[in-house]
């Protein structure tokens, strides 16, 4: 029998394997063949790479730097095939090998570089940029270990554990020794003779760029992604090591490694807030030094720096950044204060993503000037100016002018960095329109009022790329069948499936879909934790970071209220529920991390329950990432988007959902708002008090002791939550949550409860009617178009950015 070649691409990669692994296709494990095939696509990756590059350079295109502390991608080659068109060739080539693509692609980890909706609408906007064709760079860090990896311990607890994603290498990524760039801390500023000021760090470390591709839709394109790792100017004190001092020698070296090893590390000490500030400063620093020199060697002359690089601070964390461009101009770059000023104001735009107080980021005068002398003396220049503009326009009025200031006075001083990042940019954008709305009325007021064309919206979006698909290949395959192709090059041709919703032909492949969805995760689940999920049931979701806003609570306290009539009423005909929960709490929020454990702690006593086996499951799944939604996203039934009105900037979770085919109950918050105008309310269950309402009722006095009275089931829930009945009997364990929610209720849980209660029952009603659902299910998904990242993108490109592909 003659022996088969392998094709010209199943020889490449066995060639990969034996010139970059050194092994045979006998003895290559898994991971061999992953960095095998990844190795091979990143070659034909590399040369589009090299051409985009050329090809900016050659048109002079202006480029966007995007300066995001989270990039959270997920994983890579997948994404890359899909993007590149060439999925089905690998799969096929692989097979050749007697390899399987989806087995190996399962291998690849999650990149540690992001925790939530910040990080992973930063890596959207990079997918988008690349697939619209416009040149960009992202900046941030190559975390060692990323935020954490989460594990449930036996107690229910959120254990933290190092996220060790780089264990094995990363194949994507290239270190550019030709970009390095020092970075100083502490130390003093003087003015030498010729009048200039000169800032004398007291130690530097050495930031070294290392890049990613980013590979647009159809391969068109490929943008950088530019992460900074650190290294000591000295790495190794050599002396100091001969003489024994072995963890001295290497001291240097362990501080700078410090600063790219975690992804916010906890700053409830002053150790910790010192590492953040640090951290970035780190990385602003190191991007606003690259984007300069790259413009110079392009351009020639910093003039012309607002026409050709335009720089977007994803949130306060890079700042810092505004104060350092304006500290090169003047002090390295020699230009007059105004004029350097003005470029920096035109360079920059910045992105609010909170109206949260206590999430406006501010650092403490001492701390500040301590590490960053300089920068805090034109912080002070910056301010004076402001307070002058203020003083002119407001006259008298001390408390506006207070309100704009860049340092507050109250109590401790400290530096507001959302005025920083508002007084240095062009533009101030807001993530939806309910949330660039409280901006002007709320925490950015006063400086609306000195600056009335500066606020504007973009409201997020996904990329349909990976949330559908790459996630829902099965409801891809269906629309393609249904209404053509072209949806994949332009989300907004969805729409066309709506009148579908109407056809019982359509809703029943749809629910075949969906259905296959939900017994794939479903069996992931079982392997996860051992529980086996039943895939008839309601999958009523919420997967998103822990935060007392988000509101899990009200979901879990309306939880243990159902479980509790369920068990009264066991003969009723209840609809079956799987409740998930997915979400990592911050390593130093004590009460997130509570939510975590009572949600694990309600998942025991339910599912131990044989009078209402059948009816209810609970489910917490541990270390929520990318990946894992990519299996959630596609199986949900319900999306929970249940923050309190104001207090969420827009959320994206509530657009996959969307987009796989999930109904939302929610309030009218965040993109909810905007989501309900292309849906319809008719297929959206909404609840719960308005922005307005909620600030009317603070106004009035909100007694939650008065409203829980009216509400005696919750009460009686809650009194047995105190009596330790859902937590082997300790009584401590949730006294402060009970607390707060009796004495201040900030979140609303209880004001708010009756009508979710009622929302919940109206699904449930729903429910009973599949085929209605379905094709609620269906309009779901035809409204999506507008909440691609690419349409978000093209607004950033044409009204803030002013660039063109």
């Amino acid at each position: 029998m003659a022996t088969r070649h392998p094709g010209p691409l199943a020889g490449a990669i066995a060639r990969t394997l034996l010139h970059r692994m050194g092994k045979q296709p006998a003895e290559a494990l898994p991971r061999d063949w992953l960095d095998a095939t990844i190795l091979t696509v990143r070659d034909e990756i590399v040369e589009r790479w090299v051409e985009t590059t050329l090809a900016t350079q050659r048109r002079a295109l202006k480029q966007v730097n995007y300066l995001s502390l989270e990039f959270l991608v997920g994983r890579l080659l997948s994404d890359a095939l899909r993007n590149l068109g060439r999925d089905g060739e690998v799969a096929s080539a692989l097979a050749e090998l007697g390899v399987n693509l989806a087995e190996i692609e399962e291998l690849e980890p999650d990149a540690a570089l992001g925790n939530g909706g910040l990080g992973r609408l930063a890596a959207c906007f990079m997918d988008s940029l690349a697939s619209l064709g416009l040149p960009a760079f992202g900046y941030g860090i190559r975390y060692v270990n990323g935020m954490f990896r989460q594990r449930i311990d036996g107690s229910g607890q959120q254990v933290e554990l190092p996220e060790t994603w780089l264990a094995q290498g990363n194949p994507w990524e290239f270190e550019r020794r030709d970009s390095v760039h020092r970075v100083g801390f502490g130390g003093a500023w003087h003015v030498v003779e010729d009048g200039r000021v000169r800032w004398s760090p007291a130690e530097y470390v050495e930031a070294i760029a290392v890049d990613m591709p980013v590979v647009g839709w159809r391969g068109r394109h490929v943008n950088t992604l530019r992460l900074w790792t650190a290294r000591a100017i000295e790495p190794l004190r050599l002396d100091t090591f001969n003489q024994g001092d072995f963890a001295g020698a290497l001291a240097d070296q362990t501080r700078a490694e410090t600063l790219v090893r975690v992804l916010y590390p906890n700053d409830s000490t002053p150790a910790g807030q010192e590492l953040r500030l640090r951290q970035e400063y780190f990385f602003a620093s190191a991007s606003i030094q690259d984007i300069v020199q790259r413009h110079l060697r392009a351009h020639g002359t910093l003039a012309t720096l607002p026409d050709k690089a335009a720089i977007q601070l994803n949130d306060t964390h890079p700042a810092i950044g505004v104060a350092e461009l304006l500290r090169l101009l003047i002090d390295e770059h020699r230009l007059p204060y105004d004029e350097a000023w003005d470029i920096t104001r035109r360079t920059f735009a910045y992105t609010n993503h909170t109206l949260l107080p206590e999430a406006l980021e501010s650092w403490p005068l001492p701390l500040l000037g301590r590490l960053l002398p300089r920068h805090l003396e034109l912080i002070f220049r910056i301010n004076a100016d402001v307070l002058a503009e203020a003083q002119a326009g407001t006259g008298s009025d001390t408390a506006a002018v207070e309100a704009v200031s860049l340092i507050d006075e109250r109590g401790e001083r400290r530096v507001r960095m959302a005025n920083l990042a508002f007084a240095g940019s062009h533009s101030v954008n807001g993530v939806a329109g309910l949330h660039t709305q409280l901006m002007q009325q709320t925490v950015f007021a006063d400086l609306h009022r000195l600056y009335p064309d500066r606020i504007n919206n973009k409201t997020n979006g996904i990329t349909p790329r990976r949330w559908l698909l790459g996630s829902n290949p099965g409801l891809a395959t269906l629309l393609s069948e249904a209404i053509g192709p072209a949806f994949v090059d332009d989300l907004a041709q969805v729409a066309d499936i709506r009148p579908l919703a109407e056809d019982a032909a359509f809703r029943d492949r749809f629910a075949v879909v969906k259905q296959a969805n939900k017994a794939a995760l479903a069996a992931h689940v079982a392997s996860l934790t051992g529980l086996n999920l039943d895939p008839a049931a309601m999958f009523d979701v919420q997967v998103k970071r822990i935060h007392e806003y988000k509101r899990q609570l009200l979901n879990i306290l309306h939880t243990m209220v159902l479980y509790e009539r369920m068990r009264a009423a066991p003969q009723l005909d209840w609809v079956p529920r799987v409740k998930l929960f997915a979400g990592k709490a911050a390593s130093g929020y004590a009460t997130a991390k509570q939510i975590v454990r009572l949600a694990n702690d309600v998942a025991r006593r339910v599912n131990a329950d044989p009078l209402i086996a059948g009816r209810l499951q609970v489910a917490f799944l541990p270390d929520y990432n990318v990946s894992l939604a990519e299996r959630i996203m596609p199986a949900a039934d319900l999306s929970e988007q249940i923050s309190t009105a104001g207090m969420e900037a827009s959320g994206t979770g509530n657009m996959k959902l969307a987009l796989n085919g999930a109904l939302t109950i929610g309030t009218l918050d965040g993109a909810n708002v905007e989501m309900r105008e292309h849906i319809g309310a008719d297929d959206m269950q909404i609840f719960g008090l308005t922005a307005p309402e909620v600030t009317r009722l603070r106004e009035r006095g909100y007694d939650p002791r008065e409203s829980l009275e009216l509400l005696p089931e919750l009460k009686a829930v809650l009194a047995d939550l105190a009596a330790g009945r859902w937590s082997d009997g300790d009584q401590q364990v949730y006294a402060s949550i009970i607390e707060s929610l009796l004495t201040e209720d900030r979140y609303l849980l209880i004001a708010d409860f009756a009508t979710y209660d009622a929302a919940q029952a109206a699904l449930d009603r729903r429910w009973s009617n599949r085929q209605e659902w379905t094709a609620s299910a269906i309009r779901n998904v035809a409204a999506m178009g507008w909440c691609s990242s690419d349409r978000t993108i093209a607004q950033y490109a044409r009204e803030i950015w002013r660039i063109a592909a």
